[in-house]
């Protein structure tokens, strides 16, 4: 079993900035694919970017550009960095993390972006 913890979020106006942190309870390094998700109010949860199992990253059109995903293999960490933050990424953010054929989620964190 895995257990996952973000923390991070909070409130930016547009153009702002924030790092979401996952800290996982055994290394990341045995994780086949581990990533954030999204999911806004009254839609449907998506996927913001991720490491795959071959070790490249993945992202979803709107965040290209503008969201950096990184890791500290010692610290069981991914992070999330997002840059020049829109009103549409308004929305509660969830770690991910599949292993052995699980998918586990953290409790999830919310960014609001608004002025």
């Amino acid at each position: 079993q895995v257990q996952l913890v973000e923390s991070g979020g909070g409130w930016v106006q547009p153009g702002g900035s924030l790092r979401l942190s996952c800290a996982a309870s055994r290394s990341i390094l045995s994780m086949y694919v581990m990533g954030w998700y999204r999911q806004a109010a009254g839609k449907q949860r998506e996927l913001v970017a991720a490491f795959t199992s071959g070790g490249s990253t993945n992202y979803v059109g709107s965040v290209k550009g503008r969201f950096t995903i990184s890791r500290d293999n010692a610290k069981n960490t991914v992070y999330l960095q997002m840059d020049s933050l829109k009103p549409e990424d308004t929305a509660v953010y969830y770690c991910n993390a599949v292993v052995n054929g699980w998918s586990y989620w953290g409790q999830g964190t919310q960014v609001t972006v608004s002025s």
